[in-house]
């Protein structure tokens, strides 16, 4: 059983309701978790809202130093935290592994809070008078994570939280949820005080009771856009502060000039990679003008060579869906592509898996010829499924990537350099990549969309991310002249 984390130990709910967690891999439960009632929310918010006032007044220095030791902690034992991802998400060993290692380059971009809140000071901006800037943490703020990245998404939200003074309840998916807990664990390891970061299990009955929760200052989200549209709307009612992260239909628009043995291959690894479980997967294609007879044959050929099966086992590069609920989704999409006249160049209905035949698989599927008015292209599918779209002008591909009503990430593939600026400046994206088909930004830049891929005005990480999680205070200070203090020979100390 897997149990909420509270006041640095594992702590059991007294809701006495339960979840399943899936081997996706076998499509056995290998486990169950403890889910929360609006009651034990409350319990785990309370630890948090008492260890938040000592937390605040924490130097910088010592709130860096525990951000060093969980760099330290998570860099060495990276192999263990993908292992339990792999085992409950599915995807394979090393997908787990970069998304430790994204997730570790957050913890390092929080290791310099020092720098990231530091104010601004203006002497003698009247006769005798100063100014200067400062932010200041929250309080209690709340992180909802999705499934899709049970280590990452946490640590985009949680070392900056803490760095900055807050103290967090976390509320992981309930079908991945144990790389949460581990985090929790490790953190503690490394010197976080008690209550300082909790993580309460649950579904909607947690969610709402975080979202309605008087002492829960802030709210980070990341999930599909209805979901998100939901969280952002509830939560701004009760008077909190919300990014919530929606979703994706991003698009890879490949022009003629395009190098198209690079654009094949950028197509299968964001549109495969993580069985296309990831708002920043590449979903839509879109081939300029006359580049789509060979540009499909390309990528048809290169998904040939993918090997789904287990993660855990040697040579696989895709796994399992996370379930079999979501996997009979993913179906019904190729389906209904199929069905509304788009041809189905490879089928991954018929794959033949490494792994048990109770897994829940869906192979690789690439559709041509799809237009904008069937589901495989309007709806966010979240699964192995890339479709092909054939448009004869940049004009006419820059008007379907801005018309549709995501705006999460988008790729240009050219070898023409004003193209590409061209583009960079007219999309309606809020990441773009020029040559680069899943444009994440580094850690100290911020993450994020436009349109209904982001509810809020914050994006995550990066200095947006600080700035969410702080607000600013204007101090004007007027003294008299100072009387002599007496005499200190001792070193300054900064604890």
């Amino acid at each position: 059983m897997i149990t909420h984390f509270v006041n640095g130990q594992s702590w059991t709910a007294g809701a006495a309701r339960v979840g399943e967690v899936f081997d996706p891999a076998t499509g056995v439960v290998q486990t169950h978790v403890d889910l929360a009632s609006a009651a034990d929310v409350d319990t785990v918010v309370a630890a948090a809202a008492k260890a938040a006032p000592a937390w605040r007044q924490t130097s910088l220095a010592k709130r860096t130093q525990v951000l060093f030791a969980m760099r330290e902690i998570v860099n060495a034992r990276r192999d263990e935290l993908a292992a339990l991802i792999t085992a409950e998400h599915g995807k394979v060993l090393s997908d787990a592994a970069g998304e430790v290692q994204r997730g570790l380059e957050i913890i390092e971009y929080a290791c310099g809070i020092p720098t990231l809140l530091r104010g601004g000071f203006s002497e003698g901006v009247s006769t005798g008078v100063d100014t200067w800037s400062i932010r200041q943490p929250l309080g209690v703020v709340a992180v909802i994570s999705p499934f899709n990245f049970p280590a990452m998404v946490p640590l985009w939200f949680v070392p900056i939280a803490i760095a900055c003074g807050n103290t967090v309840v976390l509320k992981p998916s309930e079908k991945d949820p144990s790389a949460s807990v581990r985090l929790a664990e490790w953190f503690t390891e490394a010197g976080l005080p008690d209550g300082v970061f909790n993580v309460v299990h649950g579904d909607k009955e947690a969610v709402d009771a975080l979202l309605d929760h008087p002492d829960v200052r802030a709210v980070s989200f990341v999930g599909s856009t209805p979901i998100a549209r939901y969280v952002y709307e509830r939560g701004t009612a009760a008077g909190k502060r919300v990014q919530a992260l929606g979703g994706a239909k991003n698009h890879m628009v490949v022009l003629p000039d395009a190098d198209l043995d690079l654009a094949a291959d950028a197509a299968v690894s964001a549109g495969f990679g993580s069985a296309g479980e990831r708002c920043m997967a590449i979903s839509v294609v879109v081939a300029v003008g006359t580049v789509g007879d060979d540009l499909v044959g390309r990528i048809a050929s290169r998904i040939g060579d993918i090997r789904t099966g287990d993660g855990r086992r040697p040579g696989c590069e895709m796994g399992p869906l996370v379930t079999g609920a979501h996997r009979d989704k993913v179906v019904s999409y190729v389906s209904a592509g199929q069905s509304a006249g788009a041809t189905v160049v490879v089928d991954g209905r018929s794959v033949v898996p490494d792994g048990p035949a109770e897994g829940f698989w869906l192979g690789p599927t690439l559709l041509d010829h799809v237009r904008p008015g069937m589901s495989v292209y309007t709806d966010e599918i979240f699964g192995p499924v890339l479709s092909v779209v054939r448009v004869d002008s940049y004009e006419e591909a820059l008007e379907l990537v801005n018309g549709n009503p995501y705006g999460n990430g988008t790729a240009i593939f050219t070898n023409d350099g004003g193209a590409a600026r061209r583009f960079q400046y007219e999309v309606e994206v809020g990441m773009v990549g020029v040559n680069v088909p899943i444009p994440v930004p580094m850690a100290y830049y911020s993450f994020g969309g436009w349109k209904a891929s982001l509810f809020g005005d914050s994006h995550a990480h990066g200095a947006e991310g600080v700035h969410f999680f702080t607000r600013g205070k204007v101090v004007t200070s007027r003294w008299l002249d100072p009387s002599h203090g007496g005499v200190t020979l001792g070193f300054p100390t900064h604890t």
